[in-house]
């Protein structure tokens, strides 16, 4: 005989919602009444006055891994001295200046830089080291141009030397660039600026990947020469020689066993890119596939090749003076 009382205690019926699962038991240090809970916000309390965590803490708001960092009080007056473009010095609290220190000082204030000063635990985590003397410059990021940009400011300084109808300014204003290929080391890439301004070339083109940036090394290598010649980075350093081409220019790439020496391709006079390959692997296929000569430097035996920087400053002066030499003979 069935009941028709319904269902009983304990059935699991009239109580059902009482009976619900309501998760898993919390932590004991998540419960707010348990005594593990106020000792974890102690540990945490602990934890936020260490001042090594402190230190880390007000460095990350100024800085950041990509930050080009000047170290050292050598390294920083010479870069403050050659005009390398930054942002904020900083200087170690209870420093002992010396004559270096007083002139950073100095020249940061000229130049507008923000000064900051830091503990000793903060200057170790800016520079990630303990070598930095107590003074830290950080760099401001270098403006590229793009191709374009170089080489329509390179035609309109061409024609604008062709309006003066002198033969040898017309020579001499066409325009010249030199282009880049696995060049990683910033410092030849500043001397190769260097060389690039000292014989008139009007820009630097560097491919994006694998290749050195224009940073604060670079900068101070190029003696300042970096703030008035134009740099521009490409995606695709072969298909930017063919976008020059079909606006008229000559590519000249530098490798051993060119079939001409440099200053000898019969392109110098015309608008022209050189490029230059690393001091180990030269120049890579496809790039030198898209030159329309590859030529060699004359060289000793003894030597199987020369550093980028030098043969790029080879390499432009060999391209002036048979420039200088046509501008003569008309």
């Amino acid at each position: 005989m069935v009941s028709k009382k319904g269902p009983t205690k304990g059935s699991g019926g009239k109580h059902r919602n009482k009976l619900k699962g309501k998760g898993p038991t919390p932590k004991a240090e998540d419960r707010v009444y348990h005594k593990a809970f106020k000792a974890k916000r102690q540990a945490e309390k602990r934890q936020r006055s260490d001042p090594r965590l402190a230190a880390r803490r007000r460095v990350a708001k100024f800085t950041s891994d990509s930050d080009d960092l000047v170290i050292g009080r050598n390294a920083v007056l010479e870069a403050l001295r050659v005009g390398v473009p930054a942002s904020t010095l900083y200087v170690a609290s209870r420093l002992e200046h010396d004559d270096r220190t007083r002139e950073i000082v100095r020249l940061a204030g000229t130049n507008g830089l923000n000064l900051l000063e830091a503990d000793r635990l903060e200057m170790d985590r800016i520079a990630r080291s303990t070598n930095h003397q107590g003074v830290i410059m950080k760099a401001q990021p270098f403006q590229y141009s793009s191709l374009i940009e170089l080489a329509e400011r390179a035609e309109r300084k061409a024609k604008a030397m062709e309006a003066a109808n002198s033969a040898a300014a017309r020579i001499a204003a066409r325009p010249l660039f030199i282009a880049l290929d696995g060049i990683t080391d910033p410092q030849n890439l500043g001397a190769v600026i260097r060389s690039a301004a000292a014989f008139g070339a009007n820009g630097v083109i560097l491919p994006e990947r694998r290749s050195a940036s224009v940073n604060a090394t670079a900068w101070k290598v190029s003696a300042g020469a970096a703030a008035h010649m134009p740099v521009a980075r490409v995606v695709n350093l072969t298909k930017a020689i063919e976008a020059l081409k079909e606006r008229g220019y000559y590519s000249v790439g530098l490798d051993g066993g060119g079939s001409a020496l440099v200053g000898e391709t019969g392109f110098e006079t015309d608008p022209l890119v050189i490029v230059l390959g690393s001091e180990g692997k030269g120049l890579s296929r496809l790039t030198r596939e898209a030159c329309d000569c590859i030529a060699g430097i004359p060289m000793s035996n003894a030597v199987e090749s020369l550093n980028a920087s030098v043969a790029a400053g080879i390499a432009m002066y060999a391209a002036d003076r048979a420039r200088r030499e046509a501008a003569a003979a008309e």
